[in-house]
């Protein structure tokens, strides 16, 4: 899990909120590598009464799976997106709170081995301005360690409050 000292280690890094629409189409942060093992996704597991032995059952994963081994929950995956941000993301100037928006375009590409290591690749895609607010449009990957297929892709949608 990030510790509390992980959470915003964005360097400092600020974007002032007139620059946004600018950014368009630019690469704004990538997080560190983090590390999806076993006791994650059994905790993931319980916490959503989700068990499936896909994601909890190593022996069996291993057995009866393409796998070789217990993979990571998709939710789960697009869940660190989160501690990604706070990570990678630089802070927006003026901004007095953000908030979670939606997604558009989920797709689980590759599968997570337990034990995988994986990191968020954010881009802005398109900034929406209303009054007070702009609506930020990130496409956002989460590589892993090693692979060549992305574990996911998708279009991000976060409202920055502006005071």
């Amino acid at each position: 899990m990030l510790s509390s000292s992980a959470l915003y280690k964005n360097d400092n890094r600020k974007i002032d909120a007139a620059d946004l629409e600018s950014l368009i189409g630019q690469e704004v942060g990538v997080s560190d590598w983090t590390a999806l093992d076993q006791d994650k996704i059994d905790a993931f597991a319980e916490l959503t009464f989700d068990p499936y032995f896909i994601h909890t059952d190593p022996e069996r994963a291993k057995r009866e799976t393409p796998f070789g081994s217990t993979i990571a929950h998709g939710f789960l995956t697009l869940s660190m997106l989160s501690a990604m941000a706070y990570d990678a993301l630089p802070d927006i100037e003026g901004r007095t709170m953000g908030m979670n928006y939606g997604f558009d375009k989920i797709r689980f590409i590759s599968p997570v081995p337990a034990g995988s290591k994986i990191r968020g690749r954010f881009k802005i895609s398109d900034v929406t301005r209303k009054p007070g607010q702009a609506v930020v449009r990130y496409a956002v990957s989460i590589e892993i360690e090693g692979k060549d297929k992305p574990a996911l892709a998708a279009e991000w949608l976060t409202i920055a409050f502006l005071g």
